[in-house]
């Protein structure tokens, strides 16, 4: 039976990479202050690009085996394309902080593709978690309220849900990759292709007549902080962790961008928003605690 107990590097590293994931809808809706969505996204699979070549050596180059090359073509067409394709339209529709929501379904959706593809057994007490999780996430999303940031929520929500689609696929390609590639190596190819798919962005999108201080600021967390360390951190937990358990961290990105939209852009939180993020950090919790080692004699 495959290990199926969380270290706590892998632990961390989920939990840092949600983190800096709640902070990206807050630092994308600041980016688009100044910069057309797409333009945001090319920039910094740009920026995070930058870093991997000074890392190329390090990389030891673009050399996957021959049976690879397509699922690492799927992998980077899944997210960052196709997701962020959804996402950075997504949040000219809603708010940051109901966007952040909708990734609560992440989880569930990437539970039942695992079953399939890769034959992964949710333990029941993973089961309890991620019901409670997605039930937090699902009191902070009816509970909040429409503003001037969200002129078409629903259609909002639903690019999102789209996203977390082509986020599924991402997980489970790259779970199945890690076996063999280190997760830099596979975060770099995430960035690599991603900067090409969304270069011509560069001959329609609008380019800025000037470079404010608080977008231009955004747009390099997202390139550093985001396509770099998250993806990194997040690809060294997915391959260290079953891809159900990872996934199950998601549930707290909702959590993370609702506190950081609070602060950064003045987003209230409800009462009952507060209780359902509570009730989301203990499903994640439930779900993914690591675990320690096993007494002798235990099965």
């Amino acid at each position: 039976m495959p290990n199926t107990q969380l270290a706590w590097p892998a632990f961390f590293a989920l939990v840092g990479a949600t983190l800096l994931w709640g902070g990206s809808f807050i630092a994308m809706k600041i980016a688009m202050q100044g910069y057309s969505p797409l333009l945001v996204v090319f920039c910094r699979m740009a920026l995070a690009s930058l870093v991997f070549a000074l890392l190329w050596r390090r990389l030891g180059g673009f050399r996957a085996a021959k049976g690879d090359w397509a699922a690492l073509v799927f992998m980077a067409f899944c997210e960052p394309c196709l997701y962020f394709v959804c996402e950075a339209k997504a949040l000219t529709l809603t708010q940051a902080s109901q966007a952040a929501m909708v990734t609560a379904l992440l989880p569930l959706l990437t539970a039942v593709a695992a079953a399939i593809f890769l034959k992964e057994k949710l333990e029941k007490k993973a089961v309890a978690g991620l019901t409670l999780a997605v039930a937090g996430v699902a009191v902070m999303s009816a509970s909040g309220q429409a503003s001037a940031d969200a002129p078409h929520p629903f259609a909002g929500n639903f690019l999102e849900f789209l996203a977390m689609c082509c986020a599924v696929g991402y997980i489970v390609t790259a779970k199945r990759l890690a076996a063999r590639h280190r997760p830099l190596y596979l975060t770099a190819v995430q960035s690599f292709t991603g900067t090409v798919f969304f270069a011509p962005v560069l001959l329609f999108a609008p380019l800025p007549q000037t470079f404010a201080v608080g977008p231009t600021l955004a747009v390099v967390f997202l390139g550093f902080g985001v396509t770099f360390v998250a993806y990194g951190l997040y690809n060294y937990g997915v391959s260290r962790a079953p891809a159900a358990k990872a996934a199950a961290f998601i549930n707290l990105i909702p959590v993370f961008a609702c506190l950081l939209a609070r602060v950064m852009l003045d987003e209230a939180l409800t009462p009952a928003q507060w209780i359902g993020g509570f009730m989301a950090l203990g499903g994640v919790g439930l779900t993914a605690r690591p675990g320690g080692k096993k007494k002798a004699g235990a099965p």
